[in-house]
């Protein structure tokens, strides 16, 4: 089997392969927490976050194909299995059952201010060893910054 090289030293490969799967890993799991939420939703305001949390959804889902691809360009496979992300998750769980609108926006508000925090200590990580995962990693950023302002602006 061939492996794919790495344009990196191992150095920075490690420390960049490791910025991107704990990238995926929160990407996997804030698209899954976005689904339960979306699925169990009730209240007022259900609607419009039922389509925010799509937005969530589809926001991580596009950040994670990129992630993960720019993993395996640099020489490292990324572990998305559901067994990988249900132990690296660093991540409170929703909980089982219906979830006021309320809830949820309180939740999320937290949520996506966690994975941002780690997103920025990941863009300081790669900053020197891989500025090309470090733009990708910016990128989802941005997009985790700015749903976490909209959930925080409906508290």
């Amino acid at each position: 089997m061939a492996a794919v090289s790495s344009p990196l030293s191992d150095d920075a490969r490690k420390v960049t392969g490791d910025a991107l799967q704990g990238a995926l890993v929160d990407l996997i799991d804030l698209s899954l927490q976005a689904k339960q939420a979306h699925w169990n939703l009730t209240g007022r305001h259900f609607r419009s976050l039922h389509l925010q949390l799509d937005e969530v959804v589809d926001i991580a889902r596009r950040h994670m194909d990129v992630v993960a691809e720019r993993a395996v360009a640099i020489g490292v496979n990324p572990d998305g299995r559901a067994s990988t992300v249900a132990t690296s998750a660093h991540t409170d769980q929703l909980p089982d059952g219906y979830v006021s609108d309320t809830d949820v926006v309180q939740a999320f508000t937290g949520l996506l201010a966690e994975v941002g925090h780690r997103f920025r200590q990941r863009v300081a990580d790669t900053d020197e060893p891989d500025p090309v995962s470090q733009d990708l990693l910016i990128a989802a950023a941005q997009d985790i910054e700015q749903q976490h302002w909209m959930f925080q602006a409906q508290r």
